[in-house]
């Protein structure tokens, strides 16, 4: 958060003037008038300058980062946080060293985190809703590919024995990425079945 002291002949002119200074709209600040100022005898004699106090607002953005610094010193994890807006997207992507106890098994910490920030990013309700994407070393990429790799494997076993096949337990982005991978497959058909968090998705020949 950065902050300036202005002065101008009036409480207006000297915000026109942090807002300019800072580049920023009013929307994006906070105000504190330190003095009113006062206009002098005949406007001239005994004229003091307005003065006051401009704050940048936290962002979003400043949130999430402050948010993700904590966490990952208190888990003694050195890592860089690369995070940047797209749209009504917070994109965020970790890197350093002991970044596998961040992503957790098959991400399940990753998963956890990105929650918790998406809740912090989004504590105040009066502001559009932001959905926040966490990653770590590019983990949710390789997931990706790997995902689809099982999926047209397992595809490829349910042709060849006419049996269907259950994949393990996975969350709801996972699933999705499996029938997406296969949903041009006129021959095969995917159902999810079970309970969160032991949903898993059935991969069968269509009948």
């Amino acid at each position: 958060m950065k902050a300036i002291e202005m002065t101008g002949r009036t409480v207006e002119e000297a915000l026109d003037h942090a807002l300019k200074e800072l580049k920023l709209t009013k929307d994006k600040v906070d105000i504190e008038i330190i003095d009113e100022g006062s206009k002098g005898l005949f406007n001239l004699i005994g004229a003091k300058p307005a003065k006051i106090k401009v704050m940048t607002k936290q962002s979003s953005l400043d949130d999430a980062k402050a948010f993700l610094d904590k966490v990952l010193k208190s888990m003694n994890v050195g890592a860089s946080i690369d995070i940047n807006e797209n749209d009504d997207c917070i994109n965020i992507n970790l890197s350093g060293t002991k970044i596998g106890v961040v992503i957790g098994y098959r991400g399940e910490t990753l998963d956890s985190l990105q929650y918790l920030v998406s809740l912090v990013v989004n504590k105040n309700h009066d502001n559009p809703y932001k959905r926040v994407v966490l990653d770590a070393e590019n983990y949710r990429h390789k997931r990706e590919e790997t995902l689809i790799r099982v999926a047209q494997k397992t595809a490829y076993k349910v042709k060849k024995s006419g049996r269907p096949y259950k994949l393990e337990p996975m969350n709801p982005y996972e699933r999705r990425i499996i029938h997406s991978a296969l949903q041009e497959y006129t021959d095969i058909n995917t159902n999810s079945e079970g309970e969160e968090p032991y949903r898993r998705i059935v991969i069968s020949l269509k009948k």
